[in-house]
């Protein structure tokens, strides 16, 4: 286990721990780091299985109660203890050793998963038993972010945070692919319960790839000591440092605004296109595809630019524009490669580059607040896309979503570069448009010359 911070039996790693200046990096590079590979294996298989229980839960509470509003009340479950205690979590996180807090989070979900599983497979579950622990899972999922989020720079230190934070997420997207499509043919095979079982086994990757880590090899960070105020310490950190409050403001825009994909797709594939759940499905597929090459791209860049999220946004935005407007079914599919791919640069930009920017200390906090308002976004932007959708059509809908998302991405960038002294420059490159933010001062002397 890792010793507490500063402890002489838990020495810094050799590799530097600032960054000497733009480095390139391999799309892979991190996993040559030993503590993350196992992080990283562990997370393959119980991604996996998270995703199969999704899909086995929904499909239970529908054939318990025939009814989708009883399917989306499970949702809002699982998602509301992080809008009600998520800054709480992010500040025990910062307290707690994070690999210590995983073990336990993980194994509180596994035991989850599995209760629900033998609950099932005995014939005994009843519709609340799904709901308790759909918001069980919630709960350790208040704790379990923030640590996994923040425990990546204690793993790979800050050389190749960029690179790592890429792969979780190009590490999620694959099990995005795969894990509905096990669960599918395992609710068809087996049924709903061996599904749960299956993802309650799950954890026993991830928990023990932490148990197997090298404490010596993690960079040790200093914990915040119990004490009162830590949570309006922590937003008066955010609030003081605009490269975050702003980085935080736009992923709040894009999740809100942005990514209301349920809504919107199924109305596109019914409504629109005529075209059924062959259509939605493959819609879903070909956001997920665009997504894990994002997240690849985003782990060879190896740096997290604020230049990229912005523009990384503003083209989520006008290809959602673009997409609302698609005049046929095909050529709707094919954008929604693009729209994930767009999507994904925007959520790992924002990540790595608030982690990356954050003081290790507040980590915990300042996470928790940002998957506060990242995943908290879309359950209060859905109610207005569908607002939206039923009053005017599902294409004023998605052009809506992208333009407010493509706006809040030029007014931050604008906002950003007041704060820094910055002024826009648009010029030529070797027969090339160039656009970037330069100091006032330079920017002058050019005009000047």
């Amino acid at each position: 286990m890792s010793s507490g911070p500063g402890a002489a039996s838990a020495p810094a790693p050799t590799a530097p721990t600032t960054p000497s200046g733009p480095r390139k990096s391999s799309m892979f590079s991190s996993l040559k780091v030993r503590n993350y590979r196992l992080f990283f294996l562990g997370q393959v298989v119980s991604n996996t299985g998270t995703w199969m229980q999704r899909i086995a839960q929904d499909w239970l509470v529908l054939s318990l109660t025939g009814s989708a509003t009883a399917v989306g009340i499970t949702t809002a479950l699982q998602f509301l203890p992080m809008l009600l205690f998520g800054l709480y979590g992010g500040v025990l996180v910062d307290r707690l050793p994070k690999r210590r807090t995983l073990l336990f989070t993980q194994s509180a979900m596994a035991v989850t998963g599995i209760a629900l599983a033998v609950l099932t497979l005995t014939g005994h579950v009843q519709v609340w038993h799904v709901y308790l622990a759909a918001f069980a899972v919630g709960l350790a999922t208040v704790v379990d972010n923030p640590a996994r989020q923040s425990f990546v720079s204690e793993m790979v230190g800050p050389d190749q945070l960029q690179n790592a934070v890429s792969l979780n997420s190009a590490n999620f997207q694959s099990a995005r692919l795969v894990g509905p499509a096990v669960a599918g043919l395992m609710i068809t095979g087996v049924g709903t319960g061996w599904a749960f079982l299956a993802n309650g086994l799950s954890f026993v990757a991830p928990i023990g790839g932490l148990l197997l880590m090298r404490a010596r090899e993690l960079y040790p960070v200093h914990r915040a000591p119990r004490g009162k105020g830590q949570l309006r310490e922590g937003l008066r950190y955010v609030a003081g440092r605009p490269e975050l409050i702003w980085t935080i403001v736009l992923a709040g825009f894009v999740s809100t605004f942005g990514f209301n994909f349920p809504v919107y797709l199924s109305a596109f594939a019914d409504d629109v296109f005529h075209a059924g759940a062959g259509s939605y499905s493959l819609f879903n597929t070909l956001m997920a595809v665009g997504s894990l090459a994002g997240a690849l791209l985003a782990a060879r860049r190896g740096t997290a630019r604020m230049r990229v999220l912005v523009v990384g946004a503003v083209a989520f935005g006008a290809m959602e524009i673009v997409a609302a407007f698609a005049p046929s079914l095909w050529l709707f599919a094919l954008l929604m490669a693009p729209i994930g791919m767009f999507g994904m640069t925007v959520n790992v930009t924002a990540n790595s580059s608030i982690q990356m920017a954050t003081d290790p200390s507040m980590r915990g906090r300042v996470m928790a607040l940002y998957m506060m308002v990242f995943m908290g976004g879309a359950p209060l932007g859905a109610p207005i896309a569908g607002w939206i959708t039923d009053a005017y059509g599902v294409r004023a809908g998605l052009a809506v979503g992208g333009a407010i998302t493509a706006a809040a991405a030029v007014t931050v960038a604008l906002a950003l570069a007041r704060v820094g002294g910055l002024r826009l420059s648009v010029g030529w490159n070797r027969g090339h448009p160039h656009v970037r933010f330069v100091p006032r001062e330079q920017e002058q002397l050019a005009t000047a010359a």
